[in-house]
């Protein structure tokens, strides 16, 4: 539609004419973005005109009235969806007529179902209400004309913008903590999964607050790119409310397909990184605004008391050395008066790195300057220059802002051109809560705290920096990953050996958690595996603080006292046999005499018998070289063991599960095994040795647990139906279908057993349905190890004959083949 063609369609005022020319707009593929809303602008206007017009006439000509649109109406920004924001201006004469044409204005607009947000003010109450309101003010900012007496808008809007400009240095630290709280409960857009495009820290509220900034004359926000960032994400906003056909804000992952889709992107992931791109731009400009803000504030109040010292000279800023070209001023790093940034590499790697030493934000010109001059590094780089990245790295929390800035002027990606590909990529994982890159930088943070119990950490803070660089490839990303880091090393100046040690560290940076939490450390298998990848203590070392470090900058789900515990305990035993001592096959451990007890409990009463104990680890109990608790003081759970003894019978496995998922007890580990009666006496006793934990709320009284399972081995218990019930209950996200369960063998995995890893969503009574499916099989259970991460469950079993050796390769592939199936059935 052409301009010419919205004031045809809205010439008939009447509600059926501004639909119908609406409907043509809204539905036009070929115009989109700024045209459209620019467009839908001008239409509301013509028709409200109209409105207006014939409301006033009705009212004997009525005067000293005005129809203003405010906020994002009087940007003249109409999403599909948006509110109209009007005021009533008047001049307080007839306020009778005023009410009667409010009426004749806002019915209409009603009866066509648009959502309205409304008031009806004098020029000196809606000064007076900005005043108390900082909202309605903000809004005011934005005051545009759209019918009646022009001069009386035009008072209002003069009077509002000196208001604000007056009153900025008390409403721009209340705008500012508006802007924190807001950030505070709704997150970070650059990073969510489900952003909301509007209120998230970087959304469309940010970016208006810069306007007002702008507007208070007090500092202004850098403009590169800003303008293109906030189309981007009115232009989501858009296809999202077209897509919904609702007035949302909230970017669902259920609808991120459909969006992308509505504007030609080419999936979900690619909307993403455009909406975190744009958001991460609003984001440093809010930033450095604020940073502004207050060093002029602060000047503010400074200034008059250092004249009156002074006799009313203008006091020359302290500049205070930090590195060779770099110093501070008035609480930012600066560039020397002398610094020459092109003609040394070098600078914006040690300005970044004297800026996260000192605590300090680097100044927009500063990075602005240097990214104009930059020039490329040698190959390999300096010394000075991979000396000054690790340096930056191992700063701690300030790295991040600092990173951040270089980021934002193409530095990071000047100097490590792989960055790219992982820069703003999104990760599909609940567990994981930060996009790829802030991923890296935050596990290089975490990693600093550790640099104090390795002998390289050089090459720990670099390889947090590169572990997951893979993810911007195809294929597995440690793969990936590993080649991209022999590349990268060798480019910043690693010798051969260094490089073969970061290659080995992205490579298996998963490899002590995975193996820890899914594999049976007893097995001599499993130990040796790990140490022959890991090839030395040293890299052992490194690679035991990396995972750590991954783990919690990944999010509150990957990583636990029970998590670390079973790390600790693996690379110890790596540790062993990297020094010599190789590990034995394992012998039955004589049972302790609470399961003696237990068993001999179950032999005479003929049923399950159990007990319930508590394990926790005190702070001050943890080795010196185990990672420091963020809590201190109290004790962290490890879980409760539960030992259940019972007579040898089918069912046991799926019978445990199954009582435990109906009080939601989750297990984490399992050991199954077989003790022999007394002499003389026929059959034998299970004996199962599991950690569990609950849900949420307490643990269950093991009288009720016994019971359960009794009921449960007799079949007078259909736990099957009662967890369908639960699992009929269990919430999942509308439109988001989980992948399929996925079953494999890993036949080298354990010379005692055949190890069988399944990978399926989690849900109430998964392991009650993977037990009946291997009692159905024939198999014996040895042990499980069970592992869950956000809604993915990767569980691992290690099951024999019922002779108690490994299964046949042929035998293995079809139990791993029917236990597939079922789950993928179910």
């Amino acid at each position: 539609m052409t301009s010419t063609d919205v004031r045809k369609d809205a010439e008939d005022s009447g509600p059926s004419g501004y639909a119908a020319a609406r409907l043509r707009l809204l539905t036009e593929g070929a115009r989109s973005g700024p045209p459209r809303r620019a467009a839908l602008a001008e239409l509301t206007d013509e028709w409200l005109t109209g409105l207006f017009t014939a409301a006033t006439e009705g009212l004997q000509g009525l005067r000293g009235v005005s129809l203003v649109a405010v906020g994002g109406y009087g940007r003249g920004e109409l999403s599909p969806r948006s509110d109209l924001d009007l005021l009533l201006l008047h001049d307080g004469s007839d306020s009778a007529a005023v009410a009667a044409l409010a009426d004749r204005l806002w019915y209409p607009v009603w009866d066509l179902g648009l959502a309205l947000d409304h008031s009806v003010r004098t020029q000196s109450e809606a000064r007076k209400v900005s005043g108390e309101d900082l909202k309605v003010q903000l809004g005011l900012l934005d005051a545009r004309h759209l019918a009646g007496d022009l001069g009386l808008t035009a008072g209002l809007r003069t009077a509002v913008l000196a208001d604000w400009r007056n009153q900025a240095p008390k409403r721009l630290p209340e705008l500012q903590e508006l802007c924190a709280e807001r950030a505070e409960r709704q997150g970070e857009l650059q990073y969510l999964l489900e952003p909301d495009l509007k209120e998230a820290r970087g959304g469309l509220r940010d970016a208006t607050a810069l306007r007002a900034v702008a507007a208070s004359w007090l500092a202004d926000a850098p403009r590169e790119g800003l303008t293109d960032a906030r189309r981007r994400l009115l232009d989501v906003r858009d296809a999202l409310h077209l897509t919904t056909g609702r007035a949302t804000d909230r970017l669902a992952l259920q609808e991120q397909d459909q969006v992308a889709a509505e504007l030609g992107l080419l999936d979900a992931d690619t909307l993403l990184r455009q909406v975190y791109e744009a958001a991460r731009v609003v984001s440093y400009a809010s930033d450095v605004t604020w940073r502004e803000v207050g060093r002029v504030l602060r000047s503010r109040a400074v200034r008059p008391r250092l004249r009156a010292m002074l006799g009313g000279g203008k006091p020359a800023p302290e500049r205070s050395p930090l590195a060779e070209g770099v110093v501070e001023q008035d609480g930012e790093v600066v560039l020397a008066r002398a610094a020459r940034p092109d003609r040394d590499p070098v600078l914006p790697l040690r300005a970044a790195a004297a800026a996260a030493q000192a605590g300090l934000p680097l100044s927009l010109h500063a990075v602005r300057r240097m990214a104009a001059a930059a020039r490329p590094l040698p190959t390999p780089w300096p010394a000075e220059a991979r000396e000054q990245l690790v340096t930056l790295l191992g700063s701690g929390r300030p790295t991040i802002e600092v990173w951040e800035a270089l980021e934002a002027e193409g530095l990071i990606t000047h100097f490590l051109p792989d960055w790219e590909r992982v820069r703003c990529r999104p990760q599909r994982n609940a567990v994981h809560i930060w996009t790829v890159d802030r991923h890296l930088i935050e596990t290089a943070v975490r990693a600093s705290e550790f640099t104090r119990r390795v002998s390289r950490p050089d090459l720990l803070l670099v390889s947090a920096l590169l572990h997951d660089i893979g993810k911007g490839w195809p294929g597995d990303h440690s793969v990936a990953g590993e080649i991209i880091a022999k590349d990268v090393a060798a480019r910043i100046g690693f010798d051969r050996a260094d490089v073969a040690v970061l290659a080995t560290l992205v490579r298996h940076h998963l490899l002590l958690v995975d193996t820890a939490t899914r594999r049976d450390l007893e097995d001599p298998a499993t130990v040796r595996s790990v140490a022959e990848a890991v090839g030395t203590q040293s890299t052992l070392e490194l690679l035991h603080a990396l995972t750590e470090s991954d783990a919690q900058a990944t999010g509150p789900a990957a990583w636990s006292t029970w998590r670390g515990s079973l790390v600790a305990d693996l690379v110890k035993r790596v540790g062993a046999v990297l020094a010599g001592d190789a590990p034995e096959e394992p012998e039955a451990a004589a049972p302790t005499a609470e399961q003696e007890r237990l068993a001999i409990e179950a032999f005479r009463t003929g049923g399950p018998v159990l007990s319930l104990r508590a394990q926790t680890e005190s702070p001050a109990e943890a080795s010196p070289e185990e990672s420091p608790s963020p809590d201190s003081g109290e004790p962290e759970p490890l879980g409760v063991e539960l030992l259940i003894a019972v007579p040898d019978q089918p069912g046991v496995l799926p019978a445990v599960a199954g009582v435990l998922a109906m009080h939601r007890l989750t297990v984490r580990t399992a050991e199954l095994r077989a003790l022999d009666l007394p002499d003389g006496v026929e059959g034998a006793v299970l004996l199962l040795d599991w950690r569990v934990a609950a849900e949420y709320g307490s643990l269950p009284q093991a009288a009720r647990l016994r019971a359960d399972l009794v009921r449960a081995l007799d079949g007078s218990l259909d736990i099957a139906g009662r967890l369908a019930e639960r699992d009929a209950a269990y919430p999942r996200r509308r439109g988001v279908v989980a992948p399929p369960a996925r079953v494999t063998v890993h036949p080298a995995a354990s010379r005692l057993a055949t190890v069988i890893e399944v990978r399926a969503q989690d849900a109430p009574g998964l392991l009650h349905r993977i037990g009946r499916a291997l009692e159905d099989a024939g198999v014996r259970m040895r042990s499980m190890h069970v592992s869950t991460l956000g809604s993915n469950a990767v569980d691992a079993f290690y099951v024999t004959s019922r002779k108690g050796v490994p299964l046949p390769g042929d035998e293995a592939s079809t139990v791993a083949r029917k236990l597939e199936e079922t789950l993928r059935a179910s």
